[in-house]
């Protein structure tokens, strides 16, 4: 019995604290998914946004594969917003962004 009024009054405590995640609202989402294609878009109050397309290339065959083309974006702790671009295709993902690090050539 003691537990359970222990168990009950921490969850009460539990649900009087304040969230540590703001309340964000979607301010834009689009979707359009095909069979051999998809293209999304979503963008929400707090700065977070996406959008990609893909499509399915040689269709059928043996070499299938997903080409997908998108970016994304977020505020970071710092304020700072941060985008990141990438394709990812038979060859990977590849992202590519300003705060991202740049491999050397080999």
């Amino acid at each position: 019995m003691k537990f359970l009024i222990v168990f009950v009054a921490l969850f009460a405590v539990a649900l009087a604290a304040p969230s540590p995640i703001p309340d964000t609202e979607i301010l834009r989402l689009d979707s359009d998914v095909g069979p051999e294609s998809f293209k999304y878009g979503w963008e929400t109050s707090d700065g977070s946004a996406a959008q990609a397309e893909g499509k399915l290339n040689n269709a059928g065959t043996d070499n299938e594969s997903l080409a997908v083309r998108g970016s994304f974006s977020f505020v970071g702790d710092d304020g700072q917003t941060y985008t990141v671009n990438y394709i990812a295709d038979e060859n990977g993902f590849q992202p590519q962004g300003a705060h991202l690090p740049v491999a050397p050539v080999a």
